[in-house]
């Protein structure tokens, strides 16, 4: 299987029917007994099996699979496969797990059931597979609600649905300088919180804001806010005049506070507006603190539209946590955040965002009064001009294995 013919068999399939062509052509190619793909969520917390190939049948309910403490888990951790040999009736197979990764975004993972130990050569075209399942997952997405229903973990409210489709396509992303990823746990009631990023020739900007209210009307407030710093941004306007324009003469009534930061990948100057919103955290050396730069009005509150652009202070090697007053409030105070961020460091951002905002809903038991959001970003510094990431994810910057016991590592 070249990358090529995969590109091509799954071009020529339906959008709903690209990932079983291509699982059908892996297990013809590798005489496997069945082979499928299985997408995360939008929390990270389970996956889904979104097609089979081979002796499951195609037409079963699709099963959702909790992620902690399974093989699964520990290859989105790890981003490396695993070989497992497994027990099926009266016949003994391997199993071959395989990440499916895009620029450090985990969109899920490639499941096959071998009949032996696979060579050196099989991993690599296993791997190669994986790796462009995940172009084909991006490239298919945009036409069907398959893949969209396979990160929900439950039906969303109106509210959470308007909440989603303004996040990022893709929650995470790895460039040389930098690791970026974000996490939202909407509320009972969607409070109006997004994260955003964007990475330019030789800028990447973050924001992370959260629109009054709740409900359907947070959610169009998010919707205005977001649309307009999005607008403002492509257009070319600096920081300041992003911050002025979000909300601002749109006949709309209500405000958002938010933080808007940019990082110059040439010589990692920062630029940083806070409008109203929560300090950042920053990690150094093992040691985390409040950074409290000045505080402006929130975006659309009445009177002067005045945003100071001030610098934040970022070296190589820190952390830095940008977060929603749903971080901070009811039982949250239970959760100790720094230590928690000293002990996630070892994490990609990836499974670090996801660490803490789990934290604050175990703390409240499920139920969040306010949208709880987080944008976690790695500094690698401007000296990083390459990144190791032939199968979709830089493993120097991957989780550890959270998990012992019979998967061992691929050949």
């Amino acid at each position: 299987m070249s990358l090529a013919g995969t590109l091509e068999a799954a071009e020529a399939a339906a959008p709903v029917e690209s990932l079983d062509v291509v699982a059908r052509m892996l297990r013809e190619n590798l005489g496997a007994a069945s082979v499928s793909f299985l997408m995360t969520d939008f929390t990270g917390s389970s996956v889904v099996r979104l097609g089979t190939a081979g002796s499951v049948d195609t037409d079963e309910p699709a099963r959702r699979i909790p992620l902690r403490g399974t093989p699964y888990d520990d290859v989105i951790r790890t981003q490396r496969p695993s070989v497992e040999n497994v027990s099926q009736g009266q016949s003994s197979l391997v199993r071959v797990v395989a990440p499916v990764t895009n620029r450090g975004d985990a969109i899920g993972l490639l499941e096959l059931f071998l009949p032996g130990a696979p060579d050196a050569e099989t991993m690599r075209e296993i791997g190669e597979t994986a790796h462009a399942l995940a172009y084909i997952v991006i490239a298919n997405r945009s036409f069907t609600d398959v893949y969209q229903w396979g990160r929900r973990t439950t039906p969303l409210s109106l509210a959470a649905e308007i909440q989603h489709r303004l996040l990022p396509a893709s929650l995470a992303c790895e460039a040389a300088q930098f690791a970026v990823a974000g996490a939202l746990e909407p509320a009972d009631h969607v409070g109006g919180d997004t994260f955003d990023y964007v990475i330019d020739r030789d800028t990447v900007q973050l924001s992370v804001t959260d629109a009054m209210g709740h409900d359907v009307d947070a959610a169009l407030l998010a919707t205005l806010l977001v649309g307009a710093l999005r607008r403002a941004r492509r257009a070319g306007a600096d920081l300041a005049e992003q911050a002025r324009q979000a909300m601002h003469d749109h006949g709309h009534k209500g405000y958002a506070t938010g933080q808007l930061l940019r990082i110059s990948l040439l010589d990692g100057t920062t630029e940083f507006v806070n409008a109203g919103h929560p300090w950042p955290l920053r990690m150094r050396n093992g040691l985390v603190e409040e950074i409290t730069p000045t505080v402006d009005t929130p975006f659309g509150f009445p009177g002067p539209r005045t945003y100071r652009v001030q610098s934040l202070d970022l070296r190589p090697g820190d952390r830095l946590v940008m977060l929603t007053d749903g971080m901070l409030e009811g039982n949250a105070h239970s959760v100790d955040l720094p230590e928690l961020m000293v002990r996630t460091r070892v994490l990609h951002p990836r499974e670090a965002a996801r660490t803490l905002i789990a934290a604050i809903v175990d703390a409240n038991d499920g139920h969040l009064q306010d949208d709880a959001t987080v944008m976690c970003l790695d500094w690698h510094g401007v000296t990083q001009s390459r990144r190791d990431a032939a199968t979709g994810a830089d493993l120097a910057d991957a989780s550890r294995s959270s998990r012992t016991g019979p998967t061992r590592a691929a050949p």
